[in-house]
């Protein structure tokens, strides 16, 4: 059975070339993969409309078609070189979507703690964005109410515009400035959204840290962003990372450095030191008799989570010595008769 190209346009058998090609513009846009990401069958329903408004534009097409006969168009799009350059021969240069088909990206801000940037971590994130009007569904237009076509363009979103030049004047296409590329223009606008078929809502995502991130590090969550009126793909949404100081440590690339403090015959006699770790609990480090004051022992896989690789830094453990003040007689006796001993000569 042959298809019934004025059934799929919309338009009764006696309409205009002029009629034909407004249905095809608004069902062109309704229809195109890009406005139904999600939807499997986009294409072939886009097809369809692209066959029908082929066969219809055409005159001698239309006749042999209304006669009955049959009229094969082969693969549509392979003498175009494919959808969009199929689009460009019939919207112009300036394409279908003038108008965006993507609703644009969001950047927004968490902040994580230390051992969260260290291990990963799941949180929330809020931030404020365009929605889809639930009032309207994006149409702009108030319920019962319909756009008509834009007057300058006449719903291709598009004009052309003579500039001049050193070479003379060149006609150039430009976004339709009256509906903004759209194509049609909101006579009775939406109360809730102005006519602007989205508006501000504050969103809540879950969003995966990976170990290892730094301040700084943007994650993106597809089609998390602010959505697009069209029903086109939303934007996404990136997420920049604050990382939290932490008192304990200084962080150093994929290391942690941690200072700590020891006395002046700790140094000297050797020492065992108990030295936190992000992930709770104590690591025991063993200083050796000797140790000099700035001097840097290393715990190996105690610092950061390397990001995407799985494994962990060290943890640098930055030595100082603690010298004695306000000494007793007793005590300075006793110092004294060890630095003779080591023949030095104090004071």
């Amino acid at each position: 059975m042959a298809k019934d190209y004025y059934a799929i346009l919309g338009v009764p058998r006696d309409a205009s070339t002029e009629e034909i090609k407004r249905a095809f513009r608004r069902l062109a846009r309704e229809t195109h993969p890009d406005a139904n990401p999600d939807d499997p069958e986009a294409e072939s329903r886009f097809r369809e409309v692209a066959e029908a408004y082929e066969v219809l534009s055409d005159p001698d097409r239309r006749r042999r078609y209304d006669r009955g006969d049959t009229v094969d168009l082969g693969d549509l799009f392979a003498g175009f070189g494919g959808i969009d350059d199929f689009l460009r021969s019939v919207f112009g240069d300036s394409g279908m979507f003038t108008r965006s088909s993507r609703g644009r990206d969001v950047l927004t801000r968490v902040e994580i703690g230390l051992d969260e940037a260290a291990f990963g971590t799941e949180t929330e994130v809020r931030f404020t964005t365009n929605v889809v009007c639930s009032e309207c569904n994006g149409a702009g237009s108030a319920p019962g109410s319909r756009p008509r076509v834009c007057p300058r363009c006449g719903g291709s979103g598009a004009v052309r515009v003579a500039r001049r030049g050193l070479l003379g004047t060149m006609m150039t296409v430009a976004t339709c400035d009256t509906c903004g590329g759209a194509g049609q223009v909101i006579v009775h606008p939406c109360r809730r959204c102005g006519g602007r078929g989205t508006h501000p809502e504050e969103r809540t995502v879950r969003l995966e840290v990976p170990p290892g991130v730094t301040t700084g590090t943007r994650l993106r969550v597809s089609r998390e962003g602010e959505a697009n009126r069209w029903a086109g793909r939303p934007g996404d949404l990136y997420v920049e990372v604050v990382v939290a100081d932490d008192p304990r440590f200084e962080r150093v690339g994929d290391d942690l450095v941690y200072r700590a403090t020891i006395g002046l015959t700790e140094a000297a006699l050797g020492c065992t030191l108990q030295i936190p770790l992000l992930e709770g609990g104590f690591a025991q480090l063993r200083v050796p008799p000797g140790t000099q004051p700035g001097a840097r022992m290393r715990i190996p896989g105690k610092g950061m989570g390397r990001l995407g690789r799985g494994d962990r830094g060290d943890m640098i453990v930055e030595l100082a010595v603690r010298v004695p003040k306000d000494l007793r007689r007793e005590e300075r006796r006793l110092l004294e008769e060890l630095a003779e001993r080591l023949g030095e000569n104090p004071g």
